[in-house]
């Protein structure tokens, strides 16, 4: 049990004249530490934008700079296009968060239908492999034009419109590459846990619910993350199909001034929409490397 020094406590300065002090070879070796990070950002600044020089030096300098200057980065058509591709970047972002959500479920769905054990389960299981296998290995493209333009070809009464069928071919292609990465969490976890939580009279699916799931969501949230990353990119082929996203707006507007601007104002909002996505995807896995290192060292 700590002491208290009442002394410390009611004086700021007693508090901190007794906290101990470095020794001289650690205040040392910290002025070395800060020295050498100043000159790795200098080096590393340096670098870059000699690069950069370089790059745009060769860019600037080629034949027909000009002409890709005037057909691809005209400041003019771009304004005039953003704002029709703005309209279709917010059907890109509610797409993007529907999609994410049901693939998440279907995914989870299936890594666990995939888990289960016992023959009497064998049909869930090979219905989940099969799922997982084909979808896994279909091309989205190839998804999305069966879904949107094969099924109004049924002629089907209360048909879902196009744009939601797009939606669900994205869904269930994400969810089989989502499905696996659950599944290696899902089996990441030790069966002594599993074992544990039974004798203790927890069901199968409470062992689950409260043991099992809650250690493979975490283990595994990097790659959920990029696949997440990967999904916000892969919601501009909708305009495949016809419903007028940002992609689909920046075509329209190519063919109308014959310029191809419009696609640059619509990638670079793509990449800004995916920098707080991919800036947390960095934080979790770097977390995630920290938490393991320290697990190994214990």
């Amino acid at each position: 049990m700590a002491l208290r020094n009442p002394a410390a406590e009611e004086d700021p300065a007693a508090a901190r004249a007794s906290e101990p002090r470095p020794s001289p070879l650690e205040a040392e070796r910290s002025v070395l530490r800060r020295r050498q990070s100043v000159r790795s950002v200098l080096v590393g600044a340096a670098s870059t934008a000699l690069l950069g020089g370089l790059l745009v030096t060769v860019l600037v300098g080629s034949p027909g700079w000009e002409r890709v200057r005037e057909t691809f980065f005209d400041a003019e058509v771009a304004r005039t296009a953003l704002p029709a591709v703005l309209d279709g970047l917010w059907l890109n972002l509610r797409l993007l968060l529907f999609c994410a959500l049901g693939a998440l479920a279907l995914g989870l769905v299936v890594a666990v239908m995939r888990t289960l054990r016992g023959p009497v389960f064998f049909p869930l299981r090979a219905l989940a492999s099969s799922y997982t296998y084909g979808f896994r290995g279909a091309p989205l493209i190839i998804v999305l034009y069966l879904l949107t333009f094969g099924v109004p070809g049924l002629r089907l009464e209360n048909t879902p419109s196009v744009l939601v069928l797009g939606g669900i071919a994205l869904v269930v292609t994400y969810g089989a590459y989502i499905a696996e990465v659950f599944r290696a969490g899902i089996e990441s976890v030790h069966p002594s846990q599993i074992a544990a939580s039974r004798s203790l009279g927890l069901t199968y699916p409470q062992t689950m619910r409260w043991v099992v799931l809650p250690q493979a969501v975490r283990r595994v949230s990097p790659p959920l993350l990029n696949d997440m990353v990967a999904l916000q990119k892969d919601v501009g082929l909708i305009s495949l199909a016809g419903p007028i996203d940002a992609i689909r707006a920046a075509q329209i507007a190519t063919a109308q001034s014959y310029n191809f601007t419009p696609y640059i104002v619509a990638g670079v909002l793509f990449v800004l929409m995916a920098i707080p996505l991919v800036a947390v995807t960095d934080w979790v896995t770097v977390r995630a490397a920290r938490r393991q290192s320290a697990e190994g060292a214990r």
